[in-house]
């Protein structure tokens, strides 16, 4: 993977959750997820009671995270695509994910996990003048 490549993946670090997407029943659809980043790969934990982990595995997927709210000066964005595959993290990427919700749409939370080898990934950059930041924050 190209330098610029890895460097999107690294930054997928500095933010806890991003979107997947895939399509299911032929219809597209966009679904949370909270990611590590492991081995060059990047390991999503999603609801299991929507069924989307199940449209994503063995398909191709787009995911995408970024830092647009943080308020930053510098604000990125990064997407990539892969082959989602179903995954038995190891105890220590577990811990990495932390507390897991409680409920999702008022049902009980149910973890899954898919592992994504990322192909194609992409890093938006836009950079905003310290003064941009502030009249922004008003």
């Amino acid at each position: 993977m190209p330098i610029e490549e890895q460097r999107a993946i690294a930054l997928l670090s500095r933010v806890s959750y991003g979107r997947v997407a895939a399509s299911m029943r032929a219809l597209p659809f966009l679904a949370i997820a909270r990611h590590i980043v492991s081995d060059g790969s990047v390991i999503l934990r999603m609801h299991a009671g929507h069924g989307h982990h199940e449209a994503c595995a063995g398909s191709v997927v787009a995911y995408a995270a970024d830092n647009l709210s943080s308020g930053d000066a510098h604000l990125w964005s990064v997407q990539f695509t892969g082959t989602a595959e179903p995954a038995v993290p190891a105890p220590e990427e577990v811990a990495r994910f932390g507390t897991a919700p409680a409920e999702v749409n008022g049902e009980p939370y149910e973890a899954v996990y898919l592992r994504i080898r990322p192909q194609f990934a992409t890093l938006d950059r836009m950079e905003y003048t310290a003064q941009e930041t502030a009249a922004a924050a008003l």
